[in-house]
């Protein structure tokens, strides 16, 4: 049975590159019917972020990627944390020194640099010379009480292999590795050794991780062939790059899961566009959930070439996600981005006509995030307190304030307060004043919303109520004059 795991670092937030790893080891084993494992590999303590672990699995929750197995949840191959598992990795190291396949190395930080600086000046690749490599018994007892890290004793001839899913066949010459740490000076596995060692132990079937750990993978066959371990199955995912095809950083906008979700991304909407990011759906369908994701993910449908980041492209799938997810669904997601405005939608100041699924209906087809959507509908539930200054010198001239004040009092006799009859409406007055629509239309938007774009406006209208509707003509009528000579001084 298929087994693979995302086994993060618990150093800093869930950041898409690893949203994106794990969604396809969860993709892959959902097709396969197998399990999906999270480990987390807390070993390099020195750089660990406290609350990093829980934030990262709550930031996988909300993607809907639940582990079948993992630290919180357990199974049959845990800990599911590299700390609580120093025994079994003591014991492995053990067995590699009892074969003489790791050495101690005295070398100091120091020392090290001081060779690295002399091979980089000399034109080489910097390369751990083999200092301690050949130390006899004697030499290691004058050592007693120094420091030292374990090295693994490499081949000094031939390559290794790694026959890659996605990439294919990739050569490593052992010429140019070197005798890398297995443990570090203060008795702690490095990554490549305990990964090793718990893909074994965890019976971790296919390894399916980013491109920027193909440089591990040999290191990680000799130890598993050191070991007497069977191999799992590679595949090394392409990188997400920059829309210049850089390395995707802050300054490309954001690139964690917190920070999507904090700019109103929904999950449903980041993960179809992760799950496209270096993917390619047989059907070439763009829309779609996690369940049919899964149904055509294959591991030969994952591109050998790198995936290019388009914000503009996460926002418009995460419009349509917007417009065609239950309105009361949407409703529940936007209230925490109407709290940010100083806005509850059930106490305003000013009470709309229509409900918060009603509001959504009324902004959903120009929001492109839940951010934009409550900064649309944020009108309807608090009073204009100041007008778009382009809007108003455009909009707000000479007979303006009358124009609004006539409006206001047709409003308040009108029956029916919908959009067909508000529309009406309009033309009547328009005709009646000799004048064109839009020289009452735009006003008025600026007089309800304080802006010079929005939904329609006799839909916005109703929605806001005549109450809202008739009053603020009236206070926008009292001002108009004042702003527009405010606006066009020099």
């Amino acid at each position: 049975m298929v087994r693979v795991r995302y086994a993060p670092s618990p150093t800093g937030t869930l950041h898409i590159g690893g949203a994106r790893t794990a969604l396809f080891n969860y993709l892959y084993a959902r097709h396969e019917a197998g399990t999906f494992v999270l480990r987390i590999e807390d070993t390099d303590q020195a750089r660990e972020v406290e609350g990093s672990a829980d934030a990262m699995m709550e930031g996988l929750r909300s993607l809907g990627l639940q582990w079948d197995e993992g630290p919180d949840v357990g199974g049959p191959y845990g800990p599911y944390r590299q700390s609580l598992r120093q025994t079994r990795y003591q014991e492995a190291l053990d067995e590699l020194r009892a074969r003489d396949l790791v050495y101690p190395c005295f070398c100091t930080p120091d020392e090290l640099q001081t060779i690295r600086k002399a091979q980089q000046h000399a034109g080489r690749p910097p390369r751990y010379p083999g200092t301690c490599r050949h130390l006899s018994a004697g030499d290691i007892k004058t050592r007693e009480g120094r420091p030292f890290v374990l090295r693994f004793r490499l081949p000094e001839q031939g390559a290794t292999v790694v026959d890659d899913l996605i990439r294919g066949p990739v050569r490593f010459e052992h010429a140019v590795l070197d005798d890398f740490v297995v443990r570090k000076s203060d008795g702690m596995p490095v990554y490549n050794f305990a990964v090793v060692v718990d893909d074994h132990e965890m019976a971790i079937t296919h390894v399916i991780r980013g491109e920027e750990h193909l440089s591990n993978t040999p290191k990680q066959i000799l130890l598993f062939q050191a070991l007497g371990f069977d191999l799992p199955a590679f595949a090394h995912v392409p990188m997400i790059l920059a829309p210049d095809r850089s390395k995707l950083s802050k300054r490309h906008g954001a690139t964690s899961v917190a920070e999507y979700r904090a700019l109103g991304i929904l999950p449903e909407a980041l993960v179809n566009y992760l799950t496209l990011l270096g993917w390619s759906p047989p059907d070439q369908e763009e829309f779609f959930p996690l369940t049919h994701a899964a149904e055509g993910f294959t591991l030969e449908r994952i591109q050998h070439t790198a995936a290019v980041y388009d914000q503009k492209k996460l926002e418009w799938m995460n419009a349509r996600y917007l417009r065609e997810l239950p309105p009361a669904d949407v409703a529940v997601r936007v209230r925490p981005f109407l709290a940010d405005l100083g806005i509850d939608p059930d106490r305003p100041p000013e009470r709309p006509v229509v409900d918060l699924d009603g509001a959504v209906e009324l902004v959903r087809e120009r929001s492109r995030t839940l951010v934009d959507m409550a900064d649309q509908m944020a009108f309807l539930y608090r009073p204009v307190t100041s007008y778009d200054p382009a809007g108003v010198k455009k909009h707000f001239g000479p007979g303006t304030g009358e124009h609004l004040a006539t409006l206001a009092e047709a409003l308040e006799r009108v029956a029916d307060f919908s959009p067909d009859t508000l529309n009406a409406l309009y033309q009547t007055i328009a005709d009646d004043l000799g004048i064109g629509r839009a020289v009452l239309i735009h006003p008025t938007r600026l007089a309800l919303t304080g802006r010079t774009v929005g939904p329609g406006l006799f839909e916005l209208m109703a929605a806001l109520g005549r109450t809202a509707s008739v009053a603020r003509l009236r206070r926008a009528a009292s001002d108009a004059e004042a702003l527009s000579a405010a606006a066009s001084a020099p």
